[in-house]
């Protein structure tokens, strides 16, 4: 297992070199000048380039990435272009209600969307089945934001359970917590709801047909035993991929619903910095997306070997 762990960390440094030369050239080839964005559009040419030899982006690109990167291994993102606060700052300021917001998700997703698959597959043809596969449709068609803007409207409004808008962290008690985020974590829980109630009635249905179910069955186990002590276990590889993918997703693309629900998370922060061209911040954005992204699917390979022990690591 620490050999799979080391191997998998060094291969995960040129992924992460990867990242951080597609970021940075996408950037900065793209048209727009940060130091016309930063003075406005009646700048004279003498402060713009005051602006960019301040900000260095007078210097080759190739200056400009090494400079970045080195700061970079030093744990320094830079200074936003906008706010003159330092990147580093901004995020940790972003990234608690975003957190938040995703493992509340992927929570209520776990708990809802695992037993649906699993009800799905033990009555597959059954009525019950097709009104799970229905709903699933539903929650891949319907919008976010058209489904934030209806639980606001039924919710928070007309039978006043929830607030409509705004962020409590848990350090402000759990009952406001639970009131600010429990609307915004449905409405982005919806879409991987679908997903992965689908992924486990798929998995379920060919585990089910396997002998050492029958078995379990004629060895007089009752059925919620059979289902998810040995069905869910030898069924779990896939689903714990789409549980963690979809985890990953959520932190980095809650940009509708924090926006929907006015959450100053950072789906917010990415929609600011984009539209300013805030170069420093949107290339940590990206970075730290991309890191997280490797993270966790080395997560996920270490909960294949917890789930199902036919699979060993050396």
């Amino acid at each position: 297992m620490l050999r799979f762990l080391v191997t998998r960390l060094l291969a995960a440094i040129p992924v992460v070199l990867i990242i951080m030369v597609i970021a940075f050239g996408l950037l900065h080839l793209t048209p727009g000048d940060p130091a016309r964005v930063i003075l406005g559009e009646n700048a004279t040419e003498e402060s713009l380039q005051s602006v960019r030899e301040a900000l260095g982006l007078n210097a080759p690109l190739v200056v400009q990435f090494w400079r970045w990167v080195v700061n970079v291994l030093h744990g320094d993102f830079g200074t936003s272009m906008i706010s003159q606060v330092p990147v580093g700052t901004l995020i940790a300021q972003r990234i608690g209600p975003t957190v938040c917001l995703a493992l509340y998700s992927i929570v209520i997703t776990i708990i809802v969307a695992i037993p649906l698959g699993v009800l799905a597959a033990w009555q597959r043809g059954a009525v019950i089945d097709r009104a799970i596969l229905t709903l699933s449709v539903l929650g891949f068609s319907v919008p976010v934001f058209v489904l934030g803007y209806v639980l606001i409207g039924a919710f928070a409004i007309d039978v006043k359970w929830f607030a409509a808008q705004g962020y409590k962290s848990p350090a402000d008690g759990i009952g406001p917590f639970l009131s600010h985020m429990t609307l915004p974590a449905v409405t982005l829980a919806s879409t991987y709801i679908a997903l992965i109630a689908r992924m486990t009635r798929a998995s379920m249905v060919e585990v089910l047909d396997e002998d050492f179910i029958r078995t379990a069955r004629a060895k007089g186990l009752g059925e919620p035993r059979v289902l998810f002590r040995h069905a869910l276990r030898n069924a779990a590889v896939p689903i714990i991929t789409v549980v963690g993918s979809g985890f990953a997703m959520m932190i980095s693309g809650v940009v509708i619903t924090e926006s929907v629900f006015n959450i100053p998370g950072i789906g917010r922060l990415v929609v600011e910095s984009v539209l300013s061209r805030d170069y420093s911040m949107i290339q940590a954005l990206i970075l730290l997306t991309g890191v997280l992204y490797v993270v966790v699917n080395l997560l996920i390979d270490l909960a294949y070997a917890i789930t199902d022990p036919r699979i060993r690591y050396q």
